[in-house]
C-alpha cells in the first residue's frame, strides 16, 4: 500500500524581530525600521519592517550601510526575551494541528500535517487557521507556503509575503518548478549560482538538462541534490529531533582582518574559546570540524572536514581553504564541531590530539 502524499506546510513569520516591535509601539509601524547592532561597533541587521526594504535595506546588511541608504532608518537593538516569548506561543498554535514540528528559527518552522483531521484535512485551511490564530493571538502576521515538499513549501511561503499563502498541489509541481530560478534552490548561495550562471544554467530548467555525471563533475555530490530539486523532488521528512548538531564560536572583528596570516594568527584564541564551550556542554563527542569566513562583502563560507579531536593544523588548513574562495579582507572567522551521535563514534573525546 502506498504512503499517503504528504501535506507540509512552512511557516513564517513576516519581519518576526521588527514586527513584534511594532506591534508593542505603534508609533514605529509608519517609520523604517530595523533591529539589529549599531553602525559604529560594525553591526549588522537582523531583519527590518518593509518600509526599510524600500530603500533596499536588508538582513545580513551592515547596519552603516543600512543607514547610508536610509537615513531615516530607526534601528533598535533586539530584545531577545520578547521574541522567545512569542516564539512560543507561535509554537503553542502549531501543536493545535500537528506534532510533527520542525523549527527553524524562533519564527519559522515546517509542519507536516499529513493524515490531520483538523478543518476537513485540508492542508491550506490549516494554514489560513494558523495564519489567523498568530494575526489574533501573538499579534503579527506571517507567511505560509503549502506543498507535498519541504523544498516546494519553502519557496511557496516566500511566494505571496507578507501574509499570505501560496499552494503548490502535487499536480502543479513539475509546471511550477521548471522555470524556478536557480536561487531559490536549497543551499544554492550567491557564489554557487554565480558558477550555475556561469554553465549557462538559470533555471531548473535549464539544469534538467545536465546529466549526473555532468553535474558530479562540477558540484561533487551537490550536483546529485540540484537535479532532484530541480525536478521538484524532495525526500527530507520533518524532523521532530531537535538535538544539538553543532557546538561553534565565532568572533566579528572591529577591523576586517586583511590578510591570510592575520586570520591565522586568530585561530588560536577562537580555539580555546571552543575548547571551553564543549567543556561547558559536558565534552560530548564529536565528528567533524569546521571553519566559517565571512568576508568584507558580506558573502561567506564554511568548510568541513572529519575529525575527532581539535587540531590546529586541521583549523589553520581549513582556513586556508576557504581564505581562498574570497581571497579578500574577512570580517567574521568562526570554528566549530560537528557531533556525533552514538553510533557515529564509539572512542573517546579527546581536546587537541597529536597533530
Amino acid at each position: 500500500m502506498n504512503a499517503p502524499q504528504r501535506k507540509i506546510i512552512h511557516v513564517d513569520c513576516d519581519c518576526f524581530y521588527a514586527a513584534i516591535e511594532m506591534r508593542d509601539d505603534p508609533s514605529l509601524r509608519d517609520v523604517p525600521l530595523a533591529v539589529g547592532g549599531r553602525p559604529e561597533t560594525r553591526g549588522v541587521v537582523a531583519t527590518c519592517n518593509y518600509i526599510a526594504r524600500r530603500y533596499g535595506v536588508h538582513s545580513a546588511m551592515s547596519s552603516a550601510r543600512a543607514l547610508r541608504l536610509c537615513p531615516e532608518l530607526v534601528i533598535l537593538p533586539p530584545d531577545m526575551a520578547r521574541y522567545r516569548l512569542a516564539s512560543q506561543q507561535i509554537m503553542a498554535i502549531y501543536q493545535r494541528y500537528t506534532d510533527v514540528i520542525e523549527p527553524l528559527s524562533l519564527d519559522e518552522a515546517y509542519l507536516d500535517v499529513t493524515g490531520q483531521p483538523h478543518e476537513q484535512g485540508s492542508a491550506t485551511l490549516m494554514a489560513e487557521a494558523i495564519r489567523r490564530q498568530i494575526r489574533d493571538e501573538v499579534g503579527i502576521t506571517a507567511s505560509a507556503g503549502i506543498a507535498p515538499n519541504k523544498f516546494l513549501a519553502k519557496v511557496a511561503s516566500d511566494w505571496n509575503k507578507p501574509d499570505g499563502q501560496f499552494l503548490i498541489r502535487p499536480r502543479d509541481v513539475d509546471a511550477f518548478v521548471v522555470t524556478l530560478p536557480v536561487e531559490k534552490i536549497h543551499g544554492v548561495g550567491r557564489v554557487t549560482a554565480e558558477r550555475l550562471h556561469r554553465l549557462g544554467i538559470h533555471s531548473c530548467g535549464d539544469l534538467r538538462r545536465w546529466s549526473p555525471a555532468d553535474l558530479f563533475r562540477h558540484f561533487g555530490s551537490f550536483g546529485e541534490r540540484l537535479l532532484a530539486l530541480s525536478q521538484g523532488r524532495d525526500e527530507r521528512p520533518v524532523s521532530t529531533d531537535r538535538s544539538r548538531k553543532t557546538i561553534s564560536v565565532e568572533e566579528t572583528y572591529a577591523q576586517d582582518l586583511p590578510d591570510l596570516a592575520n586570520c591565522l594568527s586568530k585561530l588560536p584564541e577562537l580555539a580555546d574559546r571552543l575548547q571551553a564551550r564543549l567543556a561547558r556542554s559536558g565534552s560530548p563527542e564529536f565528528k567533524g570540524l569546521s571553519v566559517k569566513l565571512k568576508f568584507d562583502d558580506f558573502s561567506q563560507t564554511t568548510v568541513e572536514q572529519p575529525g575527532y579531536a581539535l587540531s590546529m593544523a586541521a583549523f589553520g588548513q581549513l582556513l586556508r581553504t576557504g581564505y581562498a574562495r574570497g581571497a579578500r579582507p574577512v570580517r567574521l572567522l568562526g570554528v566549530g564541531v560537528k557531533l556525533a551521535d552514538d553510533f557515529d563514534l564509539p572512542r573517546q573525546l579527546r581536546l587537541f590530539g597529536r597533530d
